[in-house]
């Protein structure tokens, strides 16, 4: 995902272009009354506030009596859900902006990794700790750091890893399998880590790719949040889209934090999810020898 670092003149542009939106949807308001959305609206409302030069705006801190709700952007829109009946006006709309889900640096945040480390503090505080303790003053920064890397395949494609060869396919028509592959990854409803093996398999046709690149594409996928459901079609979607076999069976084993650690919090299970294309689903003896191997 690329990232969009906006200065604080484009603010200023941005809240221009705002300002003229709200004064067409309310020519013959003396006094509007703005109430911005905590945090990322009270800059949207400052910079709104500073390029008025009749004084046409005033705060108003309860949003039911407010005229219009302000935000520093629109990204899905649930936020704006939360304040129906209202006029709601924004310095981005990312649902019709150029740079589509770019990801958005405002001057108040310094850098990429400073929002999110400042949403990191946030969080300490949030469960009861004191972000200033010795032991938590480097924490904010490791975490945006773990994130990264935690989340990196969202930049990835598996097409650029599966490149495949003719050479050292002849004759070979049986299964290609890879068993007990370790995988982690974060499960998109808590961020809690899952993590488990995979086994993959796949049935040549004229062509082959590198052992290593099974992982790979394993790991691209891994490094997203997800779900093991998704995980497992992903991988198999994958390899037929880019490899074109005749078969590719999937197996995914997975322990879920999000399971033993919180909610039923029970442990010693797991869980299997399987994703079979092609011969491998279509051929019952192509299925029975994969799902025999892949136990």
């Amino acid at each position: 995902m690329s990232k969009q670092v906006i200065d604080n003149l484009g603010v200023l542009d941005l809240a221009g272009v705002m300002q003229e939106k709200i004064l067409v949807d309310f020519p013959n308001h003396d006094r509007i009354k703005v109430y911005p959305v905590p945090r990322g609206g009270v800059p949207a409302m400052l910079a709104l506030f500073s390029v008025d030069d009749e004084d046409r705006f005033a705060v108003e801190e309860d949003w039911t009596l407010a005229d219009i709700v302000v935000d520093d952007l629109i990204d899905t829109g649930k936020t704006k859900d939360l304040y129906p009946d209202k006029h709601f006006y924004a310095l981005l709309d990312k649902r019709v902006w150029e740079h589509g889900e770019d990801w958005v640096v405002w001057p108040w945040e310094g850098t990429p990794e400073k929002g999110i480390e400042d949403n990191i503090v946030r969080l300490l505080q949030y469960v009861g700790e004191d972000p200033t303790r010795g032991g938590l003053l480097e924490t904010p920064a490791r975490v945006a750091k773990a994130w990264s890397f935690w989340c990196k395949g969202y930049d990835e494609d598996p097409a650029d890893v599966l490149k495949t060869f003719e050479d050292g396919a002849e004759g070979c028509d049986e299964m290609v399998f890879v068993r007990n592959i370790p995988f982690y990854t974060h499960c998109e409803h808590h961020m809690a880590p899952f993590f488990g093996t995979a086994t993959i398999a796949y049935l040549p046709n004229k062509r082959i790719v590198g052992l290593s690149k099974l992982s790979r594409v394993l790991d691209i996928y891994a490094r997203r949040l997800q779900v093991q459901e998704r995980l497992t079609a992903q991988v198999a979607d994958a390899l037929m889209e880019h490899l074109q076999p005749l078969g590719v069976g999937v197996v995914i084993t997975a322990r879920h934090l999000c399971m033993e650690s919180r909610g039923v919090c029970k442990q010693g299970h797991d869980t299997r999810t399987s994703a079979l294309r092609g011969l491998f689903k279509d051929e019952p003896a192509a299925r029975a020898e994969f799902l025999a191997l892949s136990r």
